[in-house]
């Protein structure tokens, strides 16, 4: 990999890291304001809609200028979003500014491997990507549930500064005050990124045009035999992974009886089986075999359904020794369960994106391409976020959710199978994967 891919993945790293420690944060100020349960799940919906309403004009924005530079101002929004939430602004509307930032990221984050590494590079890219990305969910969330934790809070809180009164006096204002520093950090790693040369034509800056411009590029991409087939995979699983986040934390706290801080460390935990299946189909999958993980979103949905009839009572007091360390059977059970399913989600989506990157840079521009991606990834997120809160609201039982969620995913992968094998069927795609950029992009 050439120098400059490590500076994305540092930046990338701590960017990811306080995204999600401040998700864990923004919860626990929720539930200190004392706001009603259905609010939870809409942090995230909040943050992803900026993806949707924005994604007409991100990726001209990204393509405008080095991704560098792109990076270094989006991670200024989101330091900005944190500070208006430690001012008072209700964390919906504070983490929609941070949303905000990371809509405007994610183009220039992921549309810059497209022009600094060939095509055979990116599964490996991707993985590498993907897996750094789930490290830093895993210790992001694994943070923010430390920093909310009583013990380390008060101690936070202990800390002060002479002359300056910072009106920080809550464990969750105490863990956003130190998550800013993250950013920042982000942010200057984002000046090391080198700049890649690649020059694009200028799009129109008419707002109405640009609309226009992003329909046609929206149509192209979903209309490719390849494209559509990955960019249902990625849109399916972005809005399930953020919905599973927010299940996960109900259903630690019915089944397992587990506080906030403790189902942060269940989401750290599915985190890691991600990390785990992104390297694994990053050294095993090739891009031109990047079809075959198809399967594997079915299996997946299976494993969901399972979950729902998990309960800690159904293990009793029954206690599994490993020399000196003793781990109750629930737990372990819990853990190696959520790292099969993160494991599923991270071996078959990571072929997928490193496909549709390859594809919508062939077919269009890395940042374009990339502001469909998210498009359609976070109109995703929203859709199903906006169930599980309708859900929540209606006080379906969180077994039932489950339930519903993992015939969504069974069904809905079967089909895209079926789009797969039809299209094979009439036309061998297959090949388009080697395919070079077209000239005029």
């Amino acid at each position: 990999m050439k120098p400059g891919f490590y500076s994305i993945m540092a930046a990338q790293f701590f960017s990811s890291l306080a995204d999600n420690a401040l998700l864990i944060a923004a919860i626990s100020l929720l539930v200190q304001t004392q706001s009603p349960e259905w609010m939870t799940p809409l942090l995230k919906l909040f943050f992803v809609l900026s993806y949707v309403l924005l994604a007409a004009y991100v990726g001209a924005f990204a393509d405008s200028r080095p991704k560098g530079q792109v990076m270094f101002l989006t991670n200024s929004i989101k330091v900005i979003g944190c500070l208006t939430m430690l001012m008072g602004v209700h964390p919906l509307l504070a983490y929609a500014i941070v949303g905000f930032g990371a809509a405007a990221y994610s183009p220039a984050k992921y549309g810059i491997l497209t022009e600094l590494l060939p095509p055979e590079k990116l599964v490996a890219a991707n993985g590498w990507i993907e897996g750094l990305t789930v490290c830093s969910i895993i210790l992001g969330t694994v943070l923010g549930g430390i920093l909310i934790s009583p013990k380390i809070a008060q101690t936070l809180l202990l800390l002060d500064f002479p002359l300056i009164e910072t009106h920080i006096d809550t464990p969750p204002e105490a863990a956003i005050a130190l998550i800013v520093l993250f950013y920042l950090i982000a942010a200057l790693i984002n000046l090391r990124i080198p700049e890649t040369g690649v020059i694009y034509s200028v799009s129109s800056k008419n707002p109405i045009r640009l609309v226009q411009e992003f329909s046609r590029n929206f149509m192209t991409l979903w209309n490719d035999r390849l494209g559509q087939i990955s960019l249902a995979v990625t849109t399916l699983f972005w809005g399930i992974g953020a919905t599973l986040q927010f299940i996960i934390l109900k259903w630690a706290e019915d089944a397992l009886d587990m506080s906030l801080s403790q189902g942060a460390i269940l989401q750290a935990i599915v985190a890691f089986g991600v990390a785990g299946g992104a390297m694994w189909a990053a050294a095993r999958v090739p891009l031109k075999n990047s079809l075959i993980v198809l399967k594997y979103g079915v299996i997946m949905g299976f494993l969901v359904i399972i979950l729902a009839a998990f309960q800690k009572e159904q293990f009793g007091d029954w206690i599994v020794n490993f020399g000196i360390i003793k781990v109750h059977a629930y737990l372990l059970f819990t853990y190696v369960f959520l790292i099969t399913i993160g494991w599923m989600s991270g071996y078959f989506v990571v072929p997928m994106n490193a496909l549709l990157q390859h594809r919508g840079h062939v077919l269009l521009s890395a940042g374009h391409s990339i502001a469909i991606q998210n498009f359609n990834e976070n109109l995703s997120v929203l859709c199903m976020l906006g169930i599980y809160s309708l859900l929540i609201w209606f006080d379906l039982p969180v077994q039932v959710v489950i339930l519903l969620f993992g015939c969504f995913v069974i069904i809905t992968m079967a089909l895209v199978i079926y789009r797969h094998q039809k299209n094979q069927s009439q036309y061998d795609s297959l090949h388009l994967i080697g395919e070079e950029k077209q000239p005029h992009a």
